[in-house]
């Protein structure tokens, strides 16, 4: 048996051949190794977090998060929800946060919940993975299945706006949250913890509304990384992490910068530490190539 037991809600990002798929397969792995049991929500549904806001309405959005709980209680009671993905997490959050204390928004999401057979009673738990990691697993835990550790790494961790704020990580700053920094060194890279950008937006929905604005952002994300001398950027969030990573090209042919920037989920770093290939940390699906990544990848771990 699992030592530690979830309902897992992927999210659309990290399905086959969505923009965070390698995403899911570095979590895999490194759940794998951390002895993590991560059982999807049966017929889960998006979370919603970005189409509601844009013109569906607040109620249409909670009952897309409560369908979910009411799921995974259903078919996997008593178990937390953990989502990867920083904007699920975020939404459905909220959406418990807002349920749990106003009865008439609950009783408005039952009535259109029970055109499904389905009902919330409020409660359940909403997680982000790295929530599991610090809270449940521990940075000890995390440090110990660790055989090939990240030295001569220098990563710069890009927190970013939605695990950060309103909700945030327990015990963290909202300033200078430190826990990706923590995660790097615990499998042995350098965090660079003077990195001015840890919390700035890398204009998320902007990059197609206002890109212009987005890039300007994203151009600050990517130049603190290079001053403050980074090999790569790490991030808990799959927006973050396409935006960051993707438009590095376009701001290089409008600006005549030169970046060139990998940028990776805490997880493919685990998963790498771990003993990990390259195709199950899921560094194969990346625009920019994490190369001292993958050069620790392919090493062999000396037998004991």
């Amino acid at each position: 048996m699992a030592k530690k037991e979830y309902a897992f809600y992927p999210g659309c990002s990290s399905q086959l051949k969505g923009s965070a798929s390698n995403y899911l397969t570095s979590v895999n792995s490194m759940c794998d190794t951390l002895d993590i049991k991560m059982t999807p929500i049966p017929d889960w549904n998006c979370c919603g977090a970005s189409v509601s806001y844009a013109g569906a309405g607040e109620l249409s959005r909670h009952v897309m998060n409560a369908r979910n709980f009411a799921l995974s209680a259903e078919h996997l009671p008593g178990q937390d929800v953990v989502a990867t993905c920083a904007a699920c997490w975020l939404g459905a959050k909220e959406t418990k946060e807002k349920l749990d204390a106003n009865s008439v928004l609950m009783a408005d999401t039952n009535e259109a919940l029970k055109e499904a057979g389905l009902h919330y009673k409020g409660g359940t738990e909403v997680r982000h993975m790295v929530e599991v990691l610090i809270e449940d697993v521990g940075y000890e835990g995390i440090a110990q299945p660790v055989v090939k550790p990240l030295e001569g790494i220098k990563f710069a961790g890009y927190v970013g706006c939605q695990t950060n704020r309103p909700f945030g990580i327990a015990g963290e700053s909202f300033e200078n949250p430190m826990y990706l920094d923590k995660m790097v060194e615990t499998v042995g890279g350098e965090a660079l913890t003077k990195y001015e950008q840890k919390v700035s937006c890398c204009g998320g929905a902007l990059a197609f509304s206002e890109p212009d604005k987005s890039q300007k952002q994203i151009k600050q994300i990517v130049e603190s990384a290079y001053d403050q001398g980074a090999d790569m950027i790490v991030t808990p969030c799959p927006l973050c992490q396409a935006n960051v990573e993707v438009y590095q090209s376009e701001i290089n042919r409008k600006q005549g910068t030169r970046f060139n920037m990998p940028v990776a989920y805490y997880s493919q770093l685990l998963a790498v530490a771990y003993g990990a290939s390259a195709k199950q940390a899921g560094l194969d699906g990346h625009i920019i190539k994490p190369t001292k990544l993958q050069e620790i990848a392919v090493k062999v771990v000396a037998k004991k």
